[in-house]
């Protein structure tokens, strides 16, 4: 029975199919060119075919001077929706769940977009050129197929349950002087230290007396010789000596470099002003935070030899690397141009 019912989608194919088309309905099995007697010569056949392109037309001035995008966008009866087709970047976040969020700051439609770098800083340069390179051949450590290392006894010793006073106490630390240090791994290409970031602090004491006047000097000079804007601190503890007064009075700036301006300061840091030091032993072999970062200071003399200042207040510069021990902080330092003096300490 459903075989004799005509099929609904047939009725409505049928008068489509059946109706006056204006187009002409060529043979499908037709290979020619054009809808000519096949005996037409090609040549013939591309006389026909325009010589002249769309792009080479002349535009009248009357034409040219008509043509106004503006009013015509005025003259719409209905605006184009402002969300959709002209977005504006927010000045600032509003939040995760605001509907316009601003854009990453590598995107160039952000406000904080800053094109390039067109060149890499000398210091970088340096880095990926030789020094990465170096470091991976001097720690690389071969292991053939089918190695297995000895087992290495645990880090932390187990109570022996001689005494009631064991039970679920928490383990005991290594024997003898050694500390808990971070696990290093092995150097491999994915891994080769390097510089992650460099913090410069001063602690201006005179700034207890004159708010005013010796922090903004030394936030000046601070963001002179780094290229970045320095955030400043109170004091965490007091001195009586130097009339200071914990959370009361603001006495410290700092400035954080990443990236290029890092490297710029560190190029600058290692040949102008380390080399300009008279007597100058190098920074101290057994300095460090067991976790990869290296800390050393400059007298106010010493921090005068930047080309951008004549004077400012001491300070004190870490170098934070992406090392796990402070060997390999010193190995990737002393390649960069940083001399160390007295026992090396592992």
């Amino acid at each position: 029975m459903a075989a004799r019912e005509p099929s609904r989608y047939l009725a409505r194919a049928l008068p489509r199919a059946f109706a006056p088309s204006a187009r002409p309905q060529a043979f499908l099995g037709r290979r020619n060119v054009s809808d000519e007697a096949p005996g037409r010569r090609l040549s013939d056949q591309l006389e026909d075919l325009e010589t002249s392109s769309s792009l080479s037309a002349q535009v009248s001035d009357a034409d040219a001077k008509s043509f106004d995008p503006v009013a015509r966008s005025k003259a719409r009866k209905t605006q184009l929706p402002r969300s959709r087709y002209q977005f504006r970047s927010p000045k600032y976040d509003r939040g995760p769940l605001h509907p316009h969020q601003p854009p990453a700051p590598s995107d160039p439609s952000s406000r904080l977009f800053v094109p390039g770098p067109f060149a890499l800083p000398r210091a970088e340069q340096t880095y990926n050129s030789t020094v990465a390179s170096d470091i991976l051949t001097l720690c690389y450590v071969h292991t053939p197929p089918g190695f297995k290392p000895p087992v290495k006894a645990s880090r932390l010793r187990e109570w022996d349950d001689s005494s009631p006073y064991h039970k679920n106490r928490p383990l005991r630390g290594p024997r003898g002087g050694d500390v808990l240090r971070l696990l290093r791994k092995p150097i491999k290409f994915n891994n080769v230290p390097k510089v992650e970031r460099i913090t410069i602090h001063s602690y201006v004491k005179s700034a207890a007396s004159d708010h005013s006047g010796w922090l903004h000097v030394a936030g000046i000079a601070v963001q002179a010789i780094s290229n970045v804007r320095v955030e400043t601190f109170k004091s965490k503890s007091s001195v009586a000596n130097w009339s200071i007064v914990p959370g009361r009075d603001t006495v410290a700036v700092k400035a954080e470099l990443h990236g290029e301006n890092m490297y710029h300061f560190l190029g600058k840091l290692i040949d102008v002003v380390l080399p300009r030091i008279k007597d100058w032993p190098g920074v101290k072999g057994s300095s460090g935070d067991s976790s990869g970062n290296i800390t050393f200071g400059l007298e106010p003399e010493q921090v005068a030899l930047f080309p951008e200042i004549e004077m400012i207040p001491g300070c004190h510069i870490t170098l934070h690397t992406t090392a796990k021990a402070d060997k390999d902080a010193r190995l990737l330092l002393s390649a960069m141009g940083i001399p160390f003096y007295g026992k090396i300490i592992h």
